[in-house]
């Protein structure tokens, strides 16, 4: 396809100047400093959408605030690879010649000046505010004179400047913003999982690298049992998910205000996640299996709060497994609505802080029911997660490799003959999904390879759409408005 500009970073609400042009701030505007402390965080290594949430009760913002410093932070985020190619030419000297805190500073102004509706004085001024009052008067001349070359062009002009020229993984990585090694990756992936042919595929990874762009809209799930969808919709401003039978999609407003969610009988989760306990927990098992169902990897909770419901109305008790302590009592917080009801009903939640790789050897054949939610590269949540695509690198493969292959042999090992284990990631990169499921089971011939496909239903039960030629599922953020979550089921055979 021809060579485009990446579409424009999503503009987010309108932020009022509160100064006049020409006027000086000396001081740092509320939701700018909270966008750039929170940028600061994620250089520390904070998430961004875990962090973002508790620093708006912190700071107390309002709506509309909270509004322009998330799209502030996050845009700022997302677009930081083609910003920093903006702020190179325009300051003149590469960007790891800028002390980082400046630099940060540059990126938001950046953002207001070319992805939002920010009135240009309003951004440059703001900006400058803030450098004198988190890196002092000196940076601040430095901040002026970069962002006013950058107000010269709009965002199109500067693509246009600062992209390498053609279409390769160099071009899309500087258009669309994503490290070379990661555009290389996804084209792979989509090739890889027969989402696009040679002549397709580069019309699918432009696609694809705009929807790791554009912010997410928040998905709540209901845990079946302990909440229902009507309850959300009643409860909040929500649509009823067309793509999963359990989910609802908010319109506006905070999550955190929905009583199901406070009380933990539904929780924010994407609609991918959604359709991974639900697949599991659909697969027929034989009569006389364990009432017992397994997740091996289950922090910080989300996938265990479903499966665990699903479980529970099919009588049967969940184990969720835990490496990490904090992530583990994360586990334990989000399922604690649910370990009241399992616990009445004679079916108690175990929540364990152990290393799922041993747990097959401890406990074998002694679950119906596995999911290994393996930890990976979280390439298919970079819309989700817009910090990710900057932290992680290929070396990262090598290491987390190995560790799936070994998460995985050991759910087949602790599932019971004619039970059945999901592996899924929240990747879509080959290395992670089928070389994976291919190398473990070369070495097993007691495995058969489920197609998944049926077992996803959107809302209204019928298959969901588009899921490619199976028998792995792959979904897509740019087709299905997922997470790109992987999905394979294997029946250990009787």
């Amino acid at each position: 396809m021809p060579d485009r500009p990446a579409r424009p970073p999503h503009r987010g609400p309108r932020q009022r100047s509160r100064t006049a042009p020409g006027q000086r701030t000396r001081r740092a505007e509320p939701t700018r400093f909270a966008a750039y402390t929170l940028l600061r965080a994620v250089a520390d290594g904070a998430y961004a959408n875990l962090e973002m949430p508790r620093m708006i009760r912190q700071r107390r913002l309002e709506p509309r605030d909270a509004a322009f410093a998330t799209e502030l932070a996050f845009g700022t985020i997302r677009w930081q690879g083609l910003y920093d190619a903006v702020i190179a030419v325009a300051a003149d000297r590469p960007v790891d010649r800028i002390d980082p805190e400046v630099l940060d500073v540059l990126r938001l102004g950046v953002h207001q000046l070319l992805g939002m509706r920010v009135p240009p004085h309003a951004a440059a001024d703001q900006t400058v505010g803030l450098a004198r009052t988190v890196v002092g008067q000196g940076a601040s001349g430095l901040v002026n004179a970069v962002l006013r070359r950058v107000g010269e062009r709009d965002l199109e002009g500067w693509t246009e400047a600062v992209a390498p020229e053609g279409g390769g993984a160099a071009a899309l990585a500087v258009r669309h913003s994503h490290p070379e090694w990661v555009v290389s990756a996804l084209r792979a992936a989509l090739l890889g999982h027969g989402r696009a042919t040679p002549e397709t595929v580069d019309a699918e990874l432009a696609a694809l690298l705009a929807a790791d762009n554009e912010p997410p809209r928040v998905h709540v799930v209901a845990r079946p049992g302990l909440a229902t969808v009507d309850e959300l919709l009643h409860d909040a401003d929500a649509e009823r998910s067309a793509t999963s039978p359990i989910g609802a999609v908010l319109r506006s407003g905070d999550p955190g205000r929905i009583a199901a969610v406070r009380d933990g009988r539904a929780a924010v989760q994407d609609e991918g996640s959604q359709h991974l306990a639900l697949a599991l927990a659909a697969v027929d098992v034989p009569d006389g299996l364990p009432a017992r169902w397994l997740d091996l990897c289950a922090g910080p909770g989300g996938k265990a709060g479903v499966l665990g419901a699903l479980a529970l109305r099919a009588g049967a008790a969940l184990t969720a497994v835990e490496v990490s302590p904090h992530r583990a009592d994360l586990v334990r917080s989000s399922l604690a609505a649910l370990s009241q009801k399992a616990s009445a009903a004679g079916h108690p939640v175990d929540v364990r802080t152990a290393d799922g790789r041993e747990l097959g050897a401890e406990e074998p054949g002694a679950y119906a029911r596995v999911l290994v939610d393996a930890p990976c590269t979280g390439l298919g949540a970079l819309r989700r997660r817009p910090e990710a695509r900057w932290r992680r690198q290929p070396s990262d493969l090598a290491t987390l490799g190995p560790l799936q292959r070994a998460l995985l042999a050991s759910a087949l090992d602790a599932v019971a003959p004619g039970g059945v284990v999901a592996y899924a990631t929240c990747s879509p990169h080959v290395a992670e999904t089928r070389f994976v499921v291919s190398d473990v089971l070369k070495r097993r011939d007691d495995v058969e390879v489920l197609d998944a496909r049926p077992f996803l239903r959107d809302a209204s039960g019928a298959p969901l759409a588009d899921l490619g030629d199976g028998p792995h599922v792959q979904l897509w953020p740019h087709v299905h408005g997922t997470d790109a979550m992987f999905l394979a089921l294997l029946r250990r055979r009787p």
